[in-house]
């Protein structure tokens, strides 16, 4: 008796043979299914531009928080500071109270746009000489000082959150153990290396992408030089890696294993110093169990854990006027324009909902590229950001949208076109991964039977 042929989890949202938009893997089982969308991606992968674009999706199964997850963390945490102002409690009060009359009062606005008003609010109130002296409040009027206060909790406390260290996992023994982030990124970087650098651009704060890239041995420029204390340069974007000619038989050949990254968002190893921006990895051990923590815990221990590493990535928020008009955010936006209006573009998106207006305006103007092919991985059948992209069609013919069937969602939640599900086994699979996952394993065993010889030896002495 045969097996019975399973359908294909995947559908693939986009532009069809006849014009229409419609499922490109319909009909197809789920090997066939699996072996066009694998022939596909591969196949764009081999454009001469290739362009990611990653926001809080990547980081969910390292301990990182969708935007709403945050929000929730985040406000819980303040409210249970012992010194909390009166007013700033009024304003998360009403908050929490606009969210959970959502289904009488309306949607409220995101989480960015809302922290974009708060620190809009004082940016005015703390500018001399401005137009506005302040502002109005449907809450209690909060002082400069009490805004202030908000504001520096704000920014530690989603410092605190987004602390994530790369899983002890991510050098397991199966390969559905290893980190997302190291499969993802072993793979980006397999492409032929006559083609274009891969542009590696997030919008998280966190360090999981830096420290993947270390422990793969992939090098890459993140806009600052210098190593005691970095300096942002956007002029190192302009630059490469070699082998010299020595080395190579007398020719120079390009250094396959590396990228260039770029933070538009800022990063919690972003400090700023004499007016210069300046680039240091905080030690991130004391936050490995902060997520947890209770809401009473964690404001009890956030002000010690936050000393001497202060995060100065912007808040993410929507209407980012005052930061991202000045360096090092223009400079980075302004780079993602650019790379999405070369020639021969592949633009892959995950882990994005397109909360952020002023990204998702930059991808709608590049959609105009006629050459630019758009990805976006959303494990959510029903997501808005499916309809989202469905419109694109009048900007152009290249945009997918790869999702799970109704039918493999409901089976399994948020299991297939997650970040997760994408990296590991969706994407081709490359070689040099599993020798470094084997030469990881063997270290790992030599130290472990190095530690247990020293103890036999200490016990004997």
């Amino acid at each position: 008796m045969t097996d019975a042929v399973q359908p294909s989890a995947y559908q693939l949202l986009g532009p069809t043979e006849v014009g229409d938009v419609g499922d490109v893997l319909e009909g197809l089982d789920d090997r066939q299914g699996r072996i066009r969308l694998q022939a596909l991606i591969a196949d764009w992968l081999r454009m001469e531009n290739l362009v990611v674009l990653t926001g809080a999706g990547t980081s969910v199964s390292a301990g990182g928080k969708t935007m709403a997850n945050l929000e929730t963390a985040v406000l819980e945490t303040i409210a249970a500071f012992p010194d909390l102002p009166g007013p700033i409690a009024e304003v998360i009060t009403f908050r929490q109270l606009a969210q959970q009359m959502s289904e009488f009062l309306g949607e409220p606005i995101g989480f960015e746009a809302w922290l974009s008003f708060i620190a809009n609010a004082l940016v005015i109130a703390e500018t001399p000489g401005g137009p506005f002296s302040a502002v109005s409040w449907h809450t209690p009027t909060p002082s400069v000082v009490e805004l202030r206060w908000f504001v520096e909790r704000l920014r530690a406390s989603i410092f605190a959150e987004c602390a994530l260290s790369l899983p002890d996992a991510g050098v397991g023994a199966a390969g559905s153990s290893i980190a997302p982030q190291l499969s993802f990124l072993s793979k980006l970087v397999a492409r032929d290396s006559n083609l274009g650098r891969t542009h590696l651009f997030t919008l998280n704060y966190d360090t999981l992408f830096e420290q993947s890239l270390e422990l793969l041995g992939i090098q890459y420029f993140d806009g600052f030089t210098g190593r005691a204390a970095a300096r942002f340069d956007p002029s190192v974007y302009g630059l490469d890696i070699y082998y010299p000619g020595e080395v190579a038989e007398g020719r120079v050949r390009r250094f396959d294993k590396f990228l260039h990254l770029y933070k538009l968002h800022g990063s919690i190893h972003w400090f700023e110093q004499s007016g210069e921006m300046r680039a240091r990895h905080p030690d991130l051990a004391p936050f490995k169990d902060y997520a947890k923590l209770g809401a009473t815990e964690k404001a009890a221990v956030l002000r010690t854990l936050s000393a001497g590493t202060p995060s100065v990535g912007i808040l993410p928020t929507a209407n980012k006027f005052a930061q991202t008009l000045s360096m090092p955010y223009a400079h980075l936006f302004r780079s993602l324009q650019v790379r999405l209006g070369v020639p021969q573009t592949f633009l892959l998106v995950l882990g994005y909902g397109f909360g952020d207006e002023h990204v998702s305006r930059i991808i709608e103007n590049a959609l105009m590229n006629p050459s630019l092919v758009m990805l976006v991985v959303e494990p959510n059948p029903n997501s808005p950001v499916i309809e989202r992209v469905r419109r694109y069609k009048d900007l152009g013919k290249r945009a997918f949208v790869l999702c799970p069937t109704k039918p493999a969602f409901e089976n399994a939640k948020f299991h297939h076109a997650t970040f997760d599900d994408f990296a590991r086994t969706v994407m081709p699979d490359v070689q040099w991964l599993d020798d470094f996952l084997r030469l990881r394993r063997f270290e790992k065993q030599i130290a472990a039977g190095v530690s247990t010889d020293v103890t036999a030896q200490v016990s004997n002495g």
